[in-house]
C-alpha cells in the first residue's frame, strides 16, 4: 500500500466473517512405539516435565498474587496511532472524537475548503429565498381537511420548484467539499497533512462519479417517496389523507433502510478508485450485519450537528429580526411574515459559520465509519499501519506492497 488513500486491498482477513479455525500446538509427546503418551498430574512421559518437589506457600494474609510488578503491563498492547485514530476497532466516541480532531488538527486545509463551499450555498439560498420562493398562499379556513391538504401540498410544491436552483448550487458545492474532506481525512488517518492543492489532484478525476452517485442515490430516494404518496394523493377525500400519511411513513422507512445500506459508496468509491455500481454494492457488502449500529452512529452525529446548529443559529436568528425592523413590524402586526435583506444576511452569515464546522464533522463520521468496517472485516488496520510506516508492520517478503 502506498501512501495515496486508494485502499484498493480487502486486506489480509475476508470481508464476510473470518475462520474460526484453532491454531495448532505442538504435537503431543510419543512413546518408543509411535503411540501419543498420555500427560496425568502423577506420572508424566519418560523424559519430559514433572512438578516440582517443593511446595510454594499459599499467599500471606494480606498479600495478592493478582497485581503485576511496576511498569508491567498485561494483556494486548495498545494500538498504533499514527493519525486522528487508533489502529483498530472504533468505538461510537473515537469515530466522534476522530472527525472532531480532523477539523482541530488540519484546520487550515479543512476551512479552506468548507468556507467557500459555505459561502456559496448559502448566497444561492438567500437569493433563491429573496427572488424565488413565493409567498405561501393563505389557508381557507372553511375549507374541508382535504382541501386544505391540498393547498398544503401545492404550498410546498411551489417552494420545491422555486427552490431547484438552490437546491442544485447546494448539492454541487456539498458534492465537492465531500469529495475534498474525504481526501484529507484519509491523510489524516495516517498522520499525514494534506494541502488543498494535493486534495484538489486526488480528488478531481472522480468527481463526475461522485455526482452521478450523488444523483442516483437522490432520485432513487424521490421516486421511492414518490410511489409511496402518489396513490393517496390521487384517490383525495378521507381515505386519500390516510392513505397518503401511511405511505409516506412506510417509504421514509425504506429510504431511510436502503441510504444507511449504502452510505460507505461515496468512501468507497473516493478510496477504492471503484465505479458508481461497484461502490453501492461495496457499502452494502460493507454494512452487511452492522446496520443498526451504523444507523445509530449516524443518528447520534446528525443530532449532535443539529443541536450545533441551533445553537448558532438562534442568537442570529434574534439578531437578523432585531436588525430588520421592517419584517419584525410586519411579523407582529400579522401583515406579513417575509423579511428583508439585513435579515437574510445576518442569518445567512450564521449559516456560513454553521456550514463550514459540520460539514467536515458530517464527513469524517462517514469516512470513518468505512474505515472502521473495513478494520472489523479486513484487517485494513495492518495496510494502514504499513502506509504510515510503523515499526513492525513491514510486508513479507515477496507479497509486496499493496497500491491503490
Amino acid at each position: 500500500m502506498n501512501d495515496t488513500p486508494g485502499w484498493t486491498s480487502p486486506g489480509s482477513a475476508p470481508s464476510d466473517g473470518q475462520d474460526g479455525s484453532r491454531v495448532p500446538g505442538p504435537p503431543s509427546p510419543a512413546d518408543a512405539n509411535g503411540s501419543t503418551a498420555q500427560w496425568s498430574k502423577d506420572q508424566p512421559p519418560a523424559g519430559q516435565w514433572s512438578p516440582p518437589t517443593d511446595r510454594t506457600p499459599p499467599p500471606a494474609p494480606g498479600q495478592n498474587w493478582g497485581t503485576p510488578p511496576p511498569n508491567v503491563h498485561w494483556g494486548r498492547p495498545p494500538a498504533a496511532k499514527p493519525g486522528i485514530i487508533p489502529l483498530r476497532p472504533l468505538g461510537t466516541g473515537e469515530i466522534l472524537d476522530g472527525a472532531v480532531k480532523t477539523l482541530r488538527t488540519y484546520w487550515r486545509t479543512v476551512l479552506a475548503i468548507t468556507i467557500p463551499v459555505a459561502v456559496i450555498s448559502q448566497i444561492a439560498n438567500i437569493l433563491a429565498q429573496r427572488y424565488l420562493v413565493p409567498v405561501p398562499p393563505e389557508v381557507n379556513t372553511d375549507a374541508t381537511p382535504a382541501e386544505q391538504l391540498q393547498q398544503s401540498v401545492d404550498s410546498a410544491q411551489a417552494s420545491l420548484i422555486a427552490l431547484g436552483p438552490s437546491l442544485l448550487v447546494t448539492m454541487v458545492a456539498s458534492l465537492v467539499s465531500a469529495a475534498l474532506l474525504t481526501v484529507v481525512i484519509s491523510r489524516a488517518v495516517l498522520g499525514r497533512p494534506v494541502s488543498l492543492g494535493s486534495a484538489w489532484q486526488e480528488a478531481r478525476p472522480r468527481l463526475l462519479q461522485l455526482l452521478g452517485l450523488t444523483l442516483l442515490l437522490a432520485t432513487t430516494a424521490v421516486a421511492i417517496m414518490t410511489v409511496g404518496l402518489l396513490p393517496g394523493l390521487l384517490i383525495g377525500g378521507a381515505p386519500g389523507v390516510a392513505l397518503t400519511a401511511l405511505g409516506g411513513l412506510g417509504a421514509t422507512v425504506v429510504v431511510v433502510w436502503l441510504m444507511i445500506r449504502l452510505s460507505l459508496s461515496s468512501p468507497a468509491l473516493m478510496l477504492e478508485r471503484r465505479g458508481v455500481v461497484p461502490s453501492l454494492k461495496r457499502s452494502a457488502k460493507l454494512v452487511r450485519g452492522s446496520w443498526w449500529r451504523i444507523f445509530g452512529i449516524t443518528l447520534l452525529s446528525q443530532l449532535l450537528i443539529f443541536l450545533f446548529a441551533m445553537i448558532i443559529a438562534i442568537p442570529f436568528t434574534l439578531a437578523g429580526i432585531a436588525v430588520d425592523g421592517e419584517g419584525l413590524s410586519g411579523l407582529l402586526s400579522g401583515t406579513t411574515t417575509a423579511f428583508g435583506w439585513p435579515f437574510l444576511i445576518v442569518t445567512g452569515i450564521g449559516g456560513v459559520i454553521t456550514s463550514a464546522i459540520t460539514y467536515p464533522i458530517s464527513a469524517g463520521v462517514t469516512v470513518l465509519l468505512y474505515v472502521d468496517q473495513r478494520i472489523r472485516r479486513e484487517a485494513l488496520d495492518l495496510e494502514l499501519a504499513r502506509a504510515a510506516g510503523l515499526p513492525g508492520y513491514d510486508p513479507a517478503p515477496g507479497t509486496g506492497t499493496v497500491g491503490g
